[in-house]
């Protein structure tokens, strides 16, 4: 098995490390005669003396010909993946070795992380709650002002998407597969695990639920929250088979490529019903998400799935939209987890959508919350755009901030951040805002 290393540099050390570096998703398709084997003295003699030989990659690759502002701000520049060419179990003592050098910020070893799915159950009958939905957070009255724009485009990254789904078909702008886990342990995966494409078909059915959730164009289920915005479909997980059940497993690299890129192909928000512990290294997605929000990309994620204050992450990072779960009464799920700093809840018990090979199914978790609130931003974001107006990140959360509906007298709570989405009254102050 050939470790992935992904270390990042201090500026001053970028500075002065020259030499034609490739990106390392080209790298993969290239020449390896072209390639850099040479990092600098501390770290190549380490490595000599364990034998390794290696090869140096960017980890990002800038949106132009040139790092913009944008970019250099988030820090990507100065994060290298080192790609081991021998055989390798990786030794944590290492790592430990490598953040020793003076010139290294933090280093880690690229792992497979599993990310919870909740169960779903297909079904060919709608969930008798599902209007129940829309009416708890005034979906209707939004609607009466706009169902969104073509040109607002909702990046789901996730198991990718069902692209045939009669729900969906025509949605679609732009599609990605980021999944590789080449040369990593396989044990356990089925289906598409290696090679990159523009053909992200989901094998699990949660990306295609959760993208139903958003977009969907009502024939045999509710129509979505923000039925004309577009499907920008990301797959970053892969199919992994635990016990009798299907889950959603990837490389946190690998999602962190798939957001540099639905950032630079244009996406307004981004969901990620998915979340990740901390364990180890720089908190997971921290330097991409720092880009997407200059760049003025709306993060939406979900809380977690355990009941508990345990932290997920990207949910739980500054700027990030993270969405708790509530049943159909309001009230705030026993398995929505608040660690992170929730900013607001919405629908996420026995929600029905679309699934896969065109089926549709049941579920329950915040990351049928998640797209609830990406929906609505998109709805925002959509009516903003016809008024020749461009919302920022601060006045999404502003708007959110203040029109979601308490459960208490508390300006906020825990396990239910700012309270319930109330799409009329985020509508009626987000008119007054524009005036």
């Amino acid at each position: 098995m050939k470790s992935h290393f992904i270390i990042k540099v201090t500026r001053n050390f970028e500075k002065t490390f020259t030499g034609n570096i490739p990106y390392w998703k080209d790298f993969i398709l290239m020449d390896k005669s072209r390639a850099v084997e040479s990092f600098f003295p501390q770290f190549d003699n380490l490595f000599r003396s364990r034998n390794l030989n290696f090869w140096v990659t960017k980890e990002y690759e800038p949106q132009s010909a040139t790092w913009s502002a944008e970019e250099i701000f988030a820090e990507l520049n100065l994060i290298y993946r080192v790609i081991l060419q021998n055989d390798y179990a990786p030794q944590p003592e290492l790592v430990t070795q490598i953040t020793l050098f003076p010139n290294i910020v933090n280093a880690a070893i690229i792992d497979v992380v599993e990310t919870p799915i909740p169960l779903q159950t297909v079904s060919t009958t709608a969930s008798i709650e599902s209007k129940k939905n829309a009416e708890l957070i005034y979906l209707q009255y939004a609607k009466l002002m706009t169902k969104g724009l073509p040109e607002i485009k909702i990046a789901v990254l996730d198991t990718g998407v069902n692209l045939d789904h009669k729900e969906l078909k025509g949605k679609f702008k732009f599609a990605a597969d980021f999944v590789n886990i080449q040369g990593l342990d396989t044990t356990g995966f089925i289906g598409d695990i290696n090679d990159y494409d523009d053909v992200p078909e989901d094998e699990v059915g949660h990306g295609t639920h959760v993208s139903g959730i958003i977009a969907a164009k009502g024939i045999a289920m509710d129509e979505g929250v923000c039925p004309n915005c577009s499907i920008m479909p990301v797959r970053v997980l892969a199919t992994m088979k635990n016990g009798n059940k299907l889950v959603g497993a990837g490389i946190i690299d690998n999602i962190n490529a798939g957001i540099k890129w639905a950032v630079d192909n244009g996406a307004d928000v981004i969901n990620m019903s998915l979340g990740i512990k901390h364990e180890g290294g720089g908190l997971p997605h921290e330097d991409v998400i720092q880009y997407a929000l200059k760049k003025n990309v709306t993060i939406v994620a979900a809380s977690g799935n355990d009941g508990t204050n345990e932290k997920y992450y990207p949910g739980a990072l500054p700027g990030v939209i993270a969405v708790g779960a509530v049943d159909d009464s309001g009230t705030v799920t026993n398995f929505t987890s608040y660690g992170a700093d929730i900013t607001v809840v919405a629908p996420g018990l026995n929600i029905y959508s679309s699934f896969s090979e065109n089926t549709y199914s049941v579920a329950s978790g915040t990351s049928q919350a998640s797209p609830f609130v990406a929906g609505t931003v998109g709805l925002l974001k959509s009516y903003a755009k016809g008024k020749g107006k461009i919302l920022s990140n601060d006045a999404i959360k502003y708007i959110l901030k203040h029109s979601s509906d308490k459960p208490d007298n508390k300006q906020r709570s825990q396990k239910s951040g700012y309270g319930l989405i109330n799409l009329a009254d985020a509508f009626k102050l987000l008119n007054h805002l524009l005036k």
